[in-house]
């Protein structure tokens, strides 16, 4: 059966969607729309989690003013150049845990993040995914109370660079039917 040619377009729309997000390594001072930055942040909260917990909380930063502390965070200069700066922290508590102990808040917000990566390219901002970060002086400066966890930032702006080439591998590198 032949793919709908309207699905068709919505689903290249999608890859192309996918093909030009990318991490962005300078941002513009020009400030983010509330409106857009309240449809990043309702993707995120629409992302599917296991057994519907949402187990993640966001913190939004506004980045004017607060550079100092943030350069204690992350030393690179595109960290806090974008006006806006959002911190996925987990609670791992509120998570569901597989019967092996597996607990998937970590998969959770990183489900909650790619949604609002992919979110904000399509509104023409930028983002770029950022886990090397001091998680001391993070908790510190945001207040983040010991029962969650930060595990990403990102970035939140208008882009000042260009994507640069991205390497991938091949579909048949990463993928196996039906045996390893």
């Amino acid at each position: 059966m032949a793919i709908a040619e309207t699905t068709m377009k919505t689903f290249e729309g999608f890859l192309d969607l996918a093909r030009n997000r990318y991490s962005a390594q300078s941002f513009k001072k020009d400030p983010v729309e509330d409106e857009k930055l309240g449809a990043v942040l309702d993707a995120a909260r629409l992302a599917p989690t296991a057994a519907n917990r949402q187990p993640f909380r966001l913190i939004v930063i506004h980045t004017a003013g607060k550079e100092d502390e943030l350069r204690r965070i992350y030393s690179k200069s595109f960290f806090r150049e974008a006006p806006v700066l959002i911190c996925a922290c987990t609670v791992p508590s509120e998570a569901w845990t597989r019967s092996d102990g597996k607990n998937y808040s970590d998969v959770d917000v990183a489900i909650a993040i790619d949604h609002l990566t992919l979110a904000a390219a399509s509104l023409g901002l930028g983002t770029h995914w950022v886990a090397a970060f001091d998680i001391g002086a993070a908790r510190e400066a945001l207040g983040i109370p010991d029962n969650a966890e930060p595990v990403a930032f990102t970035p939140l702006g208008y882009p000042a660079d260009r994507p640069q080439e991205k390497r991938r591998k091949e579909v048949s590198e990463l993928v196996r039917y039906e045996h390893w």
